[in-house]
């Protein structure tokens, strides 16, 4: 009887596999004769089957995780999100200049008779720096002073008669006139001798005697000496048209001057309101404290401009954020569990600001405190159980 059992159910094994590989091949045979529609409606009949099973088993391994208390969890650290100063910085090359560095020239011709100053010799406003040979103008003058007191003294005897009505006209046209010509001739003769002695227009440091003691030396030809003041310095850079907006008169800079290994905190006092069409930039400029004279012309310096600053911002590191498919932003947050340093992350996609260095302000998706994963935030996924390291 057993081995009678045995062999019907062997037939009924036989006979199901039989039934089987015949329906597989009846399936085959009608995909073989299906349209290409149809083909396409049995393809997207089997993704959804296959995705619903990989979100069925993304739950599953997520539960296991959360529950298992067994399993080694990843360790990763922590960066704690915290409000605090952020600013962004332009960094360019400048030139460190002063309007107050010229040459001056003789405004007449002739001998340099004397030059009273020295090199690095400080002078004042309106001090006689050289002089130079009058070619006889001071006796001219004095004779031309003499004669002005004779034509004064006749014009004013010669006006008393005519209003007395005694003398012709002719006499008292010719008495002014005389008196005039000789007033106006002895104003342009001083004028000349003013002009032999060379004055400094301004307060300054003589940086170097360029023409020799008794040389000849004429105007717009022959520089006598070069005059600077060093207590009149700025900075001159060139700026990008892209921030054209945010770099504006009292922007905060710093400026480096490595020469000297000197940092100074100015301000922008001027930008400028022309283009360069040659490379799109505009020029900038601020002033320099110098109160030991060591910044010197034409010495070239690092200007740094802050063109934005928020003190209550929430920057974060580069290096925790990550991008998905679609380009979209975002974060691991660590949120709390039961256990000691255990905790479950979270994506959160965020809103970024203006980046500065190795960091970032975030604009909206995050608050002061939040806790993100820092190291092993390339290895973690949304809502996986992971352990503080060092916990």
């Amino acid at each position: 009887m057993k081995h009678i059992i045995l062999y019907i159910l062997a037939f009924w094994v036989i006979l199901a596999g039989c039934n089987q590989r015949k329906s597989q091949a009846s399936e085959e045979e009608s995909m073989a004769t299906s349209s290409i529609d149809s083909l396409k409606l049995q393809r997207d009949i089997y993704v959804n089957q296959i995705a619903k099973l990989n979100e069925k088993l993304t739950e599953i391994n997520q539960l296991i995780e959360i529950n298992d208390k067994n399993q080694k969890l990843p360790l990763i650290s922590a960066y704690e999100v915290e409000r605090s100063s952020f600013s962004h910085t332009i960094e360019v090359q400048g030139d460190i200049k002063t309007r107050q560095s010229l040459e001056l020239y003789p405004e007449i011709s002739g001998k340099l008779l004397n030059v009273v100053v020295q090199e690095g010799q400080a002078v004042t406003k309106g001090s006689v720096l050289a002089i130079i040979d009058d070619g006889g103008i001071e006796q001219q003058l004095k004779t031309a002073r003499l004669q002005l007191e004779l034509a004064q003294t006749t014009f004013e005897r010669t006006e008393r008669l005519w209003n007395q009505q005694i003398g012709s006209e002719l006499n008292y046209l010719e008495a002014k006139t005389q008196f005039e010509s000789q007033k106006q001739l002895v104003n342009q003769l001083e004028n000349q001798l003013r002009k032999t002695k060379v004055t400094a227009p301004f307060s300054g440091i003589i940086d170097e005697l360029i023409s020799n003691q008794g040389s000849y030396v004429s105007p717009g030809m022959t520089p006598i000496l070069r005059l600077v003041n060093l207590n009149s310095m700025y900075v001159e850079a060139d700026i990008p048209e892209t921030y054209l907006l945010s770099v504006v008169p009292g922007s905060q800079a710093l400026v480096q001057i490595d020469m000297i290994g000197q940092e100074i905190k100015t301000i922008l006092r001027q930008t400028g309101d022309f283009i360069n069409p040659n490379n799109r930039t505009f020029r900038v400029e601020a002033p320099l404290k110098n109160p030991e004279g060591l910044i010197k012309p034409n010495l070239t310096a690092k200007l740094i401009v802050t063109d934005y600053n928020n003190p209550e911002a929430l920057p974060i590191p580069l290096r925790l954020i990550q991008e998905d498919a679609q380009g979209n932003t975002y974060v691991h947050r660590l949120a709390p569990t039961d256990e000691p340093d255990v905790f479950i992350t979270q994506r959160i996609y965020i809103e970024l600001g203006i980046r500065s260095g190795y960091y970032t302000e975030v604009i909206s998706g995050l608050n002061s405190a939040d806790l993100l994963v820092d190291e092993g935030s390339a290895l973690v996924e949304d809502q996986q159980k992971v352990q503080l390291l060092g916990g």
